[in-house]
């Protein structure tokens, strides 16, 4: 059995261990309750997209082989902006699909015909405005760029994201997501960008909650009665 003095010590140990701790314990408790209670389909927006969009079908389309591209397709996808097929190539560049012109951007009217068709109807355009940089905290970060962000009037600060280059919906974004990012980086401690869940300091407190739940076990152990009584039996 430790004698008292490095019993106090324990006890010392785990009590300011738990004070250093407890903040950011509440945080990955608070954090877990509420991904554990939320639909992850709400917090993606389901309920202002149009679920049931499917793409238009377009006739006439050049061949791929007939575009001026150098250095070959090694990918190519269809985009329908404005009624108007284009070619999506390399990840790169757009290509009217009736005539092979080079579209170097969308504009905003294309934009929100873009919007239109992923998002619920009935909903009411606020503003339009185009963004050619993030911080690593933006709602749109690790996203294509330039993009351009549809507000809606909603309770909820809704706007869609639609990318400039490639004129591709991107994401949702409203309040309930908001919560769930804020939430998100408490719970990963990534300060800095939010998505990375190997930060050091991460695993710093993930060994200082572990230190002190086993201080609280041997803390509970040194100092049980039951213990204390079942070792002088042995002795």
């Amino acid at each position: 059995m430790v004698n008292r003095h490095t019993a106090l010590k324990i006890r010392k140990t785990h009590r300011y261990l738990g004070l250093f701790l407890g903040i950011q314990f509440l945080f990955w408790t608070i954090s877990g309750l509420y991904f554990s209670w939320t639909d992850i389909d709400h917090i993606h927006g389901d309920h202002f997209k149009n679920l049931d969009y499917q793409p238009q079908t377009f006739n006439k389309l050049i061949s791929p082989s007939q575009l001026n591209i150098a250095s070959g397709i090694n990918t190519i996808e269809l985009r329908d902006i404005n009624n108007t097929p284009y070619y999506w190539i390399n990840n790169e560049q757009l290509y009217n699909a009736l005539n092979g012109i080079k579209k170097n951007f969308i504009s905003k009217e294309e934009a929100l015909y873009i919007a239109n068709k992923y998002m619920k109807s009935g909903l009411e355009v606020e503003s339009i405005e185009k963004i050619n940089e993030v911080g690593k905290h933006h709602e749109y970060r690790e996203r294509l760029l330039p993009a351009y962000i549809i507000s809606y009037k909603s309770d909820e600060a809704l706007k869609a994201y639609v990318s400039v280059n490639d004129g591709k919906f991107q994401t949702v974004r409203h309040l309930s997501w908001r919560w769930f990012d804020f939430l998100w980086m408490t719970h990963t401690m990534d300060y800095e960008g939010r998505d990375n869940f190997n930060t050091t300091i991460l695993r710093v407190f993930s060994l200082l909650g572990l230190i002190t739940v086993l201080s609280g076990f041997l803390l509970w152990f040194t100092s049980s009665p039951s213990i204390r009584k079942l070792l002088k039996r042995k002795l």
